[in-house]
């Protein structure tokens, strides 16, 4: 498939129909996943309800990256020629941990198993391109409804991560995660100041 072989060049600025297919796919599969541990954990309403709530909230981002296709749709110029930062590498990594951790639910995990596969996938690069791409439909709203709702993911993170474990070393991960991403989408980036290269 054309889409796989791409994968594999070095980070690159690509087209918004290049990677939207596989920002959706992606999202797909880590919204299963959140589902999964909603059925795991179902005995423990807390953390049932929690990782229903990120499964909900990848559902969410599938909404908003429909909006995008639909943006598009109509403008082939703006499909074919408004790119985004992309690092292939990122899709590799994350289809793989997707791939590794769906068999691994099967087999039966901890708690604190279950947040640290959420920690590995929430900290890739996935959701930076998400919200780029979201930049396409043109409302700040929508950006920022996607952004409030990634950093809000993350503090319920933290927080269930330190109520229901002990593990300081993932609680710190957890933390800096959340201080990254704050920062990633509340500093501007330099790249993104001026109109994408053609």
């Amino acid at each position: 498939m054309a889409e796989k072989a791409d994968l594999h060049r070095r980070p690159q600025r690509v087209t918004i129909k290049e990677i939207l297919r596989t920002a959706v796919d992606l999202e797909k599969k880590t919204m299963a996943l959140y589902m999964r541990f909603a059925r795991v954990f179902q005995p423990q309403e807390e953390l049932r309800k929690f990782w229903f709530t990120m499964a909900r909230h990848e559902a969410n981002h599938l909404g908003a990256l429909a909006l995008v296709e639909g943006a598009i749709d109509g403008e082939p110029d703006l499909a074919e020629n408004t790119k985004v930062w992309f690092d292939p590498s990122t899709v590799i990594r994350l289809r793989s941990l997707l791939s590794v951790y769906g068999r691994e639910v099967g087999k039966g995990i901890s708690v604190e198993r279950a947040f640290e596969m959420a920690l590995d996938l929430e900290g890739s690069e996935l959701e930076d391109v998400v919200v780029e791409l979201l930049q396409v439909v043109k409302e700040q709203m929508l950006r920022d409804q996607a952004v409030k709702l990634l950093i809000h993911d993350l503090s319920d993170l933290s927080y269930m991560v330190e109520k229901f474990t002990t593990n300081e070393a993932l609680l710190t991960r957890a933390d800096e995660l959340v201080d990254r991403r704050v920062h990633t989408f509340s500093v501007p980036h330099p790249a993104k100041e001026h109109p994408p290269l053609s």
